[in-house]
């Protein structure tokens, strides 16, 4: 379902160039917050190990500004299939995996740049400690609750066979109110809404740990902060699908709502973003990035893949403008000390964090 003869491509498919990025994300962010001598690069839903691979060829490339650190990585797949392909992108074939289908950490080995490596089925069963987190067209993929203001007050848009054509689903509403109600603003102004608990319970869980032992989330995918109404969409061969016509065959999405992300940490940490792709790449220096590749390489079909990828992540009308990243991160690295927060604020940085900030050369 993954790449160009699957439903989607995502970033990392595109070019090597968002990968790297990301890990100099997570080193910048080691780094300003004093070098610990330990850390966990965690991974929500790795897709093919393409952005995890990209990311670990950077901290190789700048071994030296990591040599005494003890990094983990950590990857949170609960697709068998995924995590075979996974580990044939990232581990030596010389080391053997282990496998324990009963333990939470179902599959162990070493990357081929000799790190730990260990899969999981969740966020829960992933060793607490100071870690970086990275979720990229993770959430997007999570189930949500859709409603719809009616008179009567919200009503949970469901799905029924249709009356009239046995092999055909419908949209209904619910007839009363509906659990899920709970999770909509008392004060929302929109008439349609879609909330995702899962997404609510896994920033809970992140917000706590990183509040509780440091390090920082990056979160990257389609979305809104707040804004928008009805996004639930299937993809089948890279075009929209009828997400009711053949249920199981097509990829199904809904845009993240930043806002509800940001809410959901309930001040536990602070948060920044969501800025927009192209915006975050240009700040991490993406045309610096593009310019030394591009000089370094003769061959004019590898330019051509270099200029076209650098297209699709940065051009607005492609991916750089629907594609957003946010961050959470413990208030002390914001702010130089404890402070209690507003849940809904997120302040910007006194001291820069790299990519929601412009670049500066020194």
């Amino acid at each position: 379902m993954l790449g160009e003869k699957g439903d989607f491509i995502t970033s990392p498919e595109i070019s090597q160039i968002f990968g790297e990025l990301l890990g100099i994300w997570f080193i910048s962010e080691w780094m300003a917050t004093g070098k610990s001598v330990a850390f966990q690069l965690v991974e929500l839903g790795p897709g093919r190990g393409t952005l995890v691979g990209d990311i670990l060829r950077v901290f190789s490339q700048l071994g030296s500004v990591l040599k005494n650190c003890d990094i983990s990585i950590h990857l949170v797949e609960v697709s068998q299939k995924l995590s075979e392909i996974q580990a044939l992108t990232l581990t030596e074939e010389k080391v053997p995996l282990e496998r324990n289908a009963g333990s939470p950490v179902y599959m162990k080995g070493v990357t081929k740049s000799g790190i730990p490596i260990s899969w999981y089925r969740g966020l829960q069963d992933v060793p607490k400690g100071y870690s970086f987190y990275l979720a990229h067209e993770f959430f997007d993929v999570l189930p949500v609750h859709k409603f719809q203001k009616t008179p009567q007050g919200w009503r949970e848009v469901f799905i029924d066979v249709d009356p009239q054509v046995s092999d055909k689903l419908r949209f209904v509403l619910a007839p009363g109110a509906t659990p899920a109600a709970a999770f909509i603003q008392h004060d929302e102004t929109r008439d349609h809404v879609e909330v995702c608990p899962d997404a609510g319970i896994i920033i809970q869980e992140l917000s706590q740990r990183i509040a509780l032992t440091g390090g920082a989330a990056l979160i990257a995918d389609y979305g809104h902060d707040g804004t928008k109404t009805d996004t639930f969409r299937g993809f089948c061969g890279h075009k929209l699908h009828d997400v009711l016509i053949a249920p199981g065959t097509a990829d199904l999405t809904a845009d993240v709502d930043f806002s509800y992300l940001r809410r959901m940490a309930q001040g536990k940490v602070a948060s920044l973003g969501p800025v927009k792709q192209h915006t975050f790449l240009k700040n991490m220096g993406i045309d610096v990035r593009l310019k030394v590749l591009l000089d370094k390489s003769d061959d004019p079909s590898m330019r051509q893949q270099l200029l076209h990828g650098y297209d699709m992540l940065m051009n607005p009308e492609k991916m750089g403008e629907r594609f957003n990243f946010f961050a959470l991160l413990p208030h002390q690295r914001l702010h130089g000390g404890k402070h209690q927060m507003n849940a809904c604020q997120s302040k910007p940085s006194a001291l820069p964090v790299a990519g929601f900030s412009e670049l500066v050369w020194q």
